[in-house]
């Protein structure tokens, strides 16, 4: 058995191969630099390079999936393509694709949720044993510069729309048992903990709650993501306020227990008080 991480180079992709290869699992993580974490083969691939990406499927009984923060819908599809097309002719076993957010169930015109839609539609169809995984919001997020300072809590949404919460290392065990353990195939598989709103988040970590602007999240995202990311991303936020203050309402962990803010909070160095 021989597992592929597409994205392992990133942190939703490097926490499920960092899990994979801790199971005793032969991983090898494809990245576009070749980046991947320790214990780890490495495979350098460009998305858009079909024959590349088939070369890493040598040998592959399941792959994960995260795709890059890239939106656009021609690009995102190449690359859809290029994964099934070698993941059908590798005849792989499991096939899990981790959208990225929970989505919305219809178009929206906002490509971060439109994209990964498709590509979640796309890969459930293919003939390819799949499973879509749709996580909420990521308790990393918090960990950003200006997110939670000084006794506030900022965020880019109202105070009272209510948010499940994961952690890359939930994601890496809900991967895990969609890849190897409960047959959940021609499914999406929405995961996250109980939602809470800002404010009860802000007064579960013992801080309050201001609403962050969206444009002000956007630079500052610019300055890690790259201008066309942070902008997908940015998106994603002014659509929730105007039309989708639901999308996070339900939590759902699937097979494997959820971690709470508090305790995740409580795990981080840099939190310690």
């Amino acid at each position: 058995m021989r597992i592929l991480v597409i994205g392992a180079g990133g942190a939703q992709g490097g926490a499920v191969a960092r899990r994979l290869a801790a199971e005793g699992y032969a991983v090898r993580g494809l990245s576009r630099t070749g980046s991947a974490p320790e214990g780890v083969e490495p495979f350098a691939a460009d998305l858009g390079d079909a024959a590349r990406v088939a070369a890493a499927f040598a040998g592959v009984t399941h792959v994960s999936v995260t795709l890059p923060l890239v939106f656009e819908a021609e690009l995102v599809e190449s690359y859809v393509r290029n994964i099934l097309d070698a993941a059908s002719g590798a005849q792989v076993r499991r096939l899990v694709l981790n959208t990225g957010n929970r989505l919305p169930g219809r178009d929206t015109g906002v490509a971060a949720f439109d994209t990964r839609r498709a590509a979640a539609a796309a890969a459930l169809a293919s003939g390819v044993p799949s499973v879509a995984l749709s996580p909420p919001l990521y308790l990393e997020n918090l960990a950003a510069p200006g997110v939670l300072e000084a006794g506030v809590l900022r965020h880019p949404l109202p105070g009272d729309v209510p948010v499940s919460w994961l952690g890359h290392a939930d994601l890496a065990a809900a991967t895990s048992a969609a890849l190897l353990g409960e047959d959940r195939v021609g499914t999406t598989v929405a995961l996250g903990g109980p939602p809470v709103t800002g404010v009860e988040l802000a007064a579960a970590l013992g801080a309050r709650y201001e609403e962050l602007d969206v444009a002000a999240f956007e630079a500052g995202l610019a300055a890690a993501l790259g201008a066309g990311a942070a902008a997908g991303v940015a998106d994603t936020y002014r659509w929730i306020a105007a039309h989708g203050r639901d999308l996070y309402a339900e939590g759902a962990g699937g097979a494997i227990r959820v971690t709470s803010p508090r305790e995740w909070l409580a795990a981080q160095p840099w939190a310690a008080r």
